[in-house]
Formats: structure tokens, C-alpha cells, sequence
């Protein structure tokens, strides 16, 4: 069998890297679009850079010109659009530029790839956000009511694209993803701002860590679990939206307490609203609240009903809440450890 090649823009990001690194394994040529920044990109996918196992091509989702030269270099079999402005909290701020990357983004790139090739596959990464405040569970028959403008820049770009480029017969999904975190995932997102900081906690590099909304509940999986389901979505003969989640949810504060514990500092909670607190076995305050930390609209339950990925897909997780929390807790010891020379007496 030939070997496919694919493209993946956002390769630098949490899910990208997994990708990348998965496709790479399954014998894909694999290019990355990747937009310019001041900061060393490679940290994540460095090795495969350097053994020419993946193939950068510099570009933006806001350049249209950037976009075809990536194809016509690339030529890919498929592609998984995995760039956005993905941080919720920041689409609030920005929502121009989150409306250009998330839904215009994809417009001119899948346009100009199905011009090229009408017989490549897209794989676009939809969110559990366009659900808002949707009763859970949420499936793919739940009702889309976004309440940011992140998850109405992506709700456009499955209804103004997916939908409608699927309809004249070509080739593109959506993967519903549920919130999917690693050791990874950026320190501004809640679950690495939980175990980076706490780790810090534990070993004296930072007094406490200032929280948020401590009653959100999301459905946390791991991404490295969840790019598996978006290669295999692209398998398929006839393309189909599909939710990707565990069917568990937990509240940030059970992420905080789970790893608390995992650190063997165990915090007992006292106080209501924005007075709660979380102290360790000493009393010490660990952590506490600040307004400023939670979303203009919340999303209050975000749980998924992947029956028919598992069904249709033989996709499942591997990876369970508390190893999540483990993995994250051993990934952040060992970075903050190293970085500070410092020794747990």
C-alpha cells in the first residue's frame, strides 16, 4: 500500500504533537503548518523535526496564500485542521481573531484543498463548547448553544463548512472532542495551571494557586487517546461527525483535591463561594479563589456520549481520570524538579 501523507496544521499545539508523532508511527509522511512565533516551536515534536520524519511548512490560517502553498507542497491524503484560537477565556477578549482562525480558517483551507484534490479527506476538530449549557449528557443529536465566542466560531465552521462541503459529496468531519488534557496541554488551561502550580506548592517554589470556578464540570480525557479517534474517522468510506469523550465528568475541584492527593498533600476544603479554600495538613492555605478567574458565561456540565464512536469508531479510552491526573502530576514533578535542581527531603 502507498504511503499516505498528511497534513496537520496546529502540529505544534497539545493534539498536534500527539498526531504527528502517531501518524509518524503508522508510516505517514507528515507535514506540519506551522505559524511563525518568537519562541522555539519544536520543544514537543523536536526529534522528528530533526530526523526529517516531519516537515514544517511556515503559514497562517489568516493568509490564504500561506494555505495553498502548504498544499501544493504537502499534497496530502489528509488533513486535520487542529489550529485555533482555542483558549475559551481569550475568545472573550479577541473574538474577532478567534471568528477568522476558527471559521474563516477553515473555509479557505478547506476550499482551496478540495480545488486541488476533491478526493482528500478533512478531518476538522470541532469542541464539546458548542454544546454550552446543553443538559447533559450531550450527544450528536444534543441541541449546539454555544455561549463564548469560541464555541459560536466553531458551531460556524461545522455549519457553514462541514455541513455544507459534505452535502456536494466530498470528504470532511467533525470530531466532537471533550475536554482532553496531558502533560502537554499549556499552563494557562485549568488542568496544567492545576498540577504545575501545585507542584510548585509541594515543593516551595510558589505559596498557593488561585483558582477559578471551582463547580465547572468537564469530562476530561486524554489527548493521546483521542487523535487515535480522529485517524480513525478518516478511515472510514463515508465521513461522519462523531462525539469523542470518557462519559465520566469531574469538577475542578475534584481535579484539585485528586492532585493534591497524588502529591501526598491532601487538602481539606472550608468556606463558601468566593471564600472557599483548600488547606493542606499544616493549615497552610493551598488554594483559593479570585473572581477574575471565571468565564463572563460558564458552561456548568460538559459530559459526552461517545456510544457511537465506540460502536461505530472501536474506539475507547485508554486512559482513566485518576492516571490523567497521575501522568500530568509525574510530567510537571519531573520538569519542575530538573529545572530547580531541587530535592523532595
Amino acid at each position: 500500500m502507498a504511503t499516505k501523507t498528511a497534513l496537520i496544521t496546529g502540529i505544534t499545539g497539545q493534539d498536534g504533537s500527539y498526531l504527528a508523532e502517531f501518524l509518524v508511527q503508522k508510516g505517514y509522511r507528515v507535514y506540519g503548518l506551522l505559524r511563525r512565533v518568537s519562541t522555539d516551536p519544536f520543544t514537543r515534536i523536536e526529534d522528528l523535526y530533526g530526523n526529517g520524519q516531519i516537515k514544517l511548512i511556515y503559514g497562517n490560517m489568516r493568509d490564504e496564500e500561506t494555505i495553498k502553498n502548504a498544499l501544493k507542497i504537502s499534497k496530502p491524503d489528509e488533513i486535520y485542521n487542529l489550529a485555533a484560537q482555542s483558549h475559551v477565556g481569550i475568545s472573550f477578549t479577541c473574538p474577532d481573531e478567534t471568528m477568522d482562525i476558527n471559521y474563516r480558517g477553515l473555509e479557505r483551507l478547506a476550499t482551496e484543498a478540495f480545488k486541488q484534490n476533491p478526493k482528500v479527506k478533512i478531518y476538522q476538530a470541532s469542541t464539546s463548547e458548542m454544546y454550552g449549557n446543553t443538559k447533559p449528557p450531550q450527544s450528536e443529536k444534543s441541541k449546539f448553544a454555544p455561549v463564548s465566542p469560541y464555541g459560536e466560531s466553531k458551531l460556524l465552521a461545522h455549519e457553514k463548512v462541514v455541513v455544507p462541503f459534505r452535502k456536494k459529496g466530498f470528504f470532511i468531519c467533525s470530531g466532537v472532542l471533550f475536554n482532553h488534557e496531558s502533560p502537554r496541554r499549556g499552563k494557562h488551561f485549568v488542568t496544567r495551571k492545576v498540577s504545575h502550580s501545585l507542584v510548585k506548592v509541594k515543593f516551595g517554589l510558589q505559596d498557593m494557586v488561585t483558582m477559578g470556578n471551582l463547580d465547572a464540570k468537564r469530562d476530561w480525557g486524554f489527548a493521546g487517546d483521542y487523535v487515535r479517534a480522529m485517524w480513525m474517522m478518516l478511515q472510514r468510506k463515508t465521513p461522519e461527525d462523531f462525539v469523542i469523550a470518557t462519559g465520566e465528568s469531574h469538577t475542578v475541584r475534584e481535579f484539585v483535591t485528586e492532585t493534591a492527593k497524588y502529591l501526598g498533600m491532601p487538602v481539606k476544603w472550608s468556606g463558601k463561594g468566593l471564600s472557599e479554600v483548600a488547606k493542606d495538613e499544616k493549615g497552610r492555605v493551598v488554594v483559593k479563589l479570585d473572581k477574575k478567574y471565571y468565564r463572563l458565561n460558564e458552561v456548568n456540565n460538559l459530559l459526552g456520549d461517545s456510544k457511537k464512536a465506540r460502536t461505530k469508531l472501536g474506539w475507547k479510552p485508554q486512559i482513566t481520570f485518576k492516571d490523567l491526573v497521575k501522568m500530568m502530576v509525574e510530567a510537571d514533578v519531573k520538569l519542575i524538579v530538573g529545572s530547580n535542581e531541587h530535592k523532595d527531603d
